[in-house]
């Protein structure tokens, strides 16, 4: 695996390579991410993956400077799963001068996630866009965890209208059904073994849904979080949205997504089932 850390150089690798697949990521891989990778293998001739701890969209009172950072390990999982280029910049090499251009994404960024934070797929679609043009790929890989996330970039690819083709990959979860995530190791051992109520909730809302209908919405989805809150969670939402733009849903012949976001002590986990 080549490794690289300039644009002028990644791109001087990546001539005449064929077809590139890319799955870009914050580093401190698991199983999800390494998903990602045999799947971009599927979609191109060559795979590149990135590892960058983008500053612009954590908020002021976030993680960003306790976010995991393994890159050794990361390295090493990237070989086993056959990763041909790792684009891996500092902060000066994706950042030399002060960012001061965005993408500013539209209302789809104040919902959900966006509520909860502010100005964070603003600084998630001004760095994709920006790794987009460093890797000039073919194809992208996002994982269906983070749903709303992959929802922005593909509108944003479809409207500047990227040469790109956004590829979800399904959410890989542990045995008890807890999503992988980075942040699940912040968990203590009691958190970790609390944390697939979160999915549990997804699963009992979807099924209440099938059964009574999205006329009963409201009372199901105010009837999950307060389960969830007396286990103990801080529920931030628990939503049915439609699929295709995660707008409260109309009628029942919708595609729909189940999304929460909810904490358990410091660690703020997300998740989402399809309907």
């Amino acid at each position: 695996m080549e490794i690289h850390s300039t644009i002028p150089a990644l791109r001087q690798t990546l001539q005449g390579r064929g077809r590139i697949a890319f799955v870009p990521t914050m580093g401190n891989l698991h199983e999800g991410h390494i998903a990602l990778m045999r799947a971009a293998r599927e979609q191109g001739d060559t795979v590149v993956a990135s590892i960058f701890v983008n500053r612009l969209q954590f908020g002021p009172s976030e993680d960003f400077d306790q976010y995991p950072r393994t890159f050794a390990a990361d390295c090493d999982k990237l070989r086993e799963a056959g990763v041909d280029v790792l684009f891996a910049p500092t902060e000066s090499d994706l950042y030399p001068t002060p960012q001061s251009y965005f993408v500013d994404p539209p209302d789809l960024q104040h919902l959900l996630e966006g509520e909860f934070r502010p100005g964070h797929f603003r600084g998630v679609a001004t760095v994709v866009l920006k790794l987009f043009n460093c890797v000039q790929p073919q194809a992208a890989l996002f994982g269906k965890k983070d749903y709303q996330q992959l929802m922005l970039v593909r509108a944003m690819a479809e409207q500047l209208a990227l040469p790109i083709a956004i590829v979800g990959v399904d959410t890989v979860r542990a045995a008890d059904g807890l999503a992988l995530s980075s942040r699940n190791g912040y968990l203590s051992v009691r958190e970790r073994q609390q944390a697939p109520r979160l999915f549990q909730t997804l699963q009992t809302l979807r099924q209440a849904l099938l059964q009574e209908g999205i006329g009963q919405l409201p009372r199901l989805e105010q009837e999950a979080a307060a389960n969830l809150d007396r286990q103990g969670w801080k529920t931030d939402y628990i939503a049915v949205r439609q699929r295709a733009n995660l707008l409260p849903p109309s009628d029942s012949s919708q595609k729909l997504v189940v999304l929460a976001a909810a904490q358990l002590g410091r660690t703020r986990l997300i998740d989402n089932i399809e309907v």
